[in-house]
């Protein structure tokens, strides 16, 4: 029970989106200055990590939510609301500079997908955020080499592997039914599609 907790707590949604662009610099050739990916990490970090953490926190302590894992349906919509706006707003920053356009699409897909999880939300259907975040990640990296031509098998794999092993623990955990961890991913993957296929 112990290892689930610390792979869901360690690949938890807010950490996701700093972690995968921290991967995306140094991953890719593209001519992107020292200066922008520092500035770009830190902007994702704080919207992605710190901001939310901060909702949180202060949702918990109005009593709006019971317990910082989100595990009712109401308690979700309020965070995903916020989230939705923030991403669109990251993806919009990020589409205006050129060498960055790549991850506009990123922050874009995010809010498509989160929501859609929201919406699901309000005809009773739950899904997994975590398998959302991580099926994001995979699909990014996954339509960046079909559309870049750079090769990023090895993180691909290795995404994919980390998504089996928090599916696994979700389920464990009983944070979620097999139908909700593999509908999370499947948001992610496709909310990715579609912003390719869009943009």
């Amino acid at each position: 029970m112990r290892i689930h907790k610390i792979i869901s707590t360690l690949f938890h949604p807010i950490v996701i989106p700093t972690v995968g662009i921290i991967i995306y610099f140094l991953a890719t050739t593209k001519p992107i200055e020292q200066y922008q990916k520092l500035i770009t990490i830190c902007i994702v970090f704080a919207s992605t990590y710190v901001i939310p953490l901060l909702l949180l926190i202060t949702l918990k302590k109005t009593g709006i939510i019971n317990s910082y894992q989100l595990k009712t349906r109401k308690e979700r919509k309020i965070p995903l609301a916020i989230m939705v706006f923030l991403f669109y707003m990251l993806g919009n920053l990020f589409y205006r500079v050129k060498v960055l356009e790549e991850i506009s699409m990123l922050f874009y897909a995010t809010a498509l997908g989160l929501l859609i999880t929201y919406l699901l939300l309000n005809i009773k259907i739950k899904s997994s955020i975590h398998l959302l975040s991580i099926g994001l990640t995979c699909g990014f990296f996954m339509f960046s080499s079909l559309m870049s031509r750079e090769s990023y098998i090895l993180i691909i794999m290795t995404l994919f592997l980390i998504a089996g092993l928090l599916a696994s623990s979700r389920l464990h955990l009983k944070a979620h039914t097999v139908k909700e961890v593999y509908l999370g991913f499947f948001i992610g993957i496709s909310a990715i599609l579609g912003m390719y296929l869009l943009l």
